[in-house]
């Protein structure tokens, strides 16, 4: 078998050197790759290029959208935090108002029921004031008849006459004060 390849070998004349490749082999391979890089060079790697920009592009314009939503929730946040303190404060305001307010409603109030009290007691004492003077005048009326009565008994007259009684009585007045008079000298 090894003098088959030998003389396949042998018989094509002058044998090409496995180190140094046919010429054309070589120009025809050159030709195809200076195609194939021209190809590259013109086409593919600005295909490449474009793309990385559009990426590089849409990156940086991801990061400044972060970045600006960023800011804005950081702004978002300062405005509803100083929103939560303004509540905060005019929660505060309200609810001292409130105290004060009612505090002065409960002044008020107690300047009402003073007020009122001293209302009640004065009609309280109008009221006994009214009682005693009809009282006063009640005993008079009935003290005038006891003394009618025990007038008529003393002096031995009848005093129905409104006059009479009045000329008795004050006859009875002036002797008793003659006889106090007299007594106190």
């Amino acid at each position: 078998m090894n003098q088959l390849i030998i003389s396949a070998a042998t018989e094509g004349g002058s044998s090409p050197s496995p180190l140094m490749p046919n010429v054309w082999e070589m120009g025809v391979v050159l030709v195809g790759f200076a195609v194939l890089f021209f190809i590259v060079v013109k086409f593919i790697v600005p295909m490449f290029e474009r793309t990385f920009a559009e990426r590089a592009e849409a990156i940086e314009g991801g990061i400044a959208k972060a970045e600006k939503a960023q800011a804005e929730a950081s702004a978002a946040l300062e405005e509803y935090k100083q929103q939560l303190t303004d509540a905060r404060a005019e929660a505060n305001r309200i609810r001292e108002e409130a105290r004060a307010e009612g505090a002065q409603i409960l002044a008020d109030l107690k300047a009402k029921a003073a007020a009122e009290a001293g209302r009640i007691t004065e009609q309280a004492h109008a009221q006994i004031e009214s009682e005693r003077q009809a009282a006063v005048a009640s005993l008079r009326a009935e003290v005038g008849t006891l003394a009618t009565t025990l007038a008529e008994r003393i002096v031995g007259e009848v005093l129905t006459d409104d006059e009479r009684a009045a000329r008795v009585v004050d006859r009875f007045l002036a002797d008793l004060e003659t006889q106090n008079a007299g007594a106190a000298k």
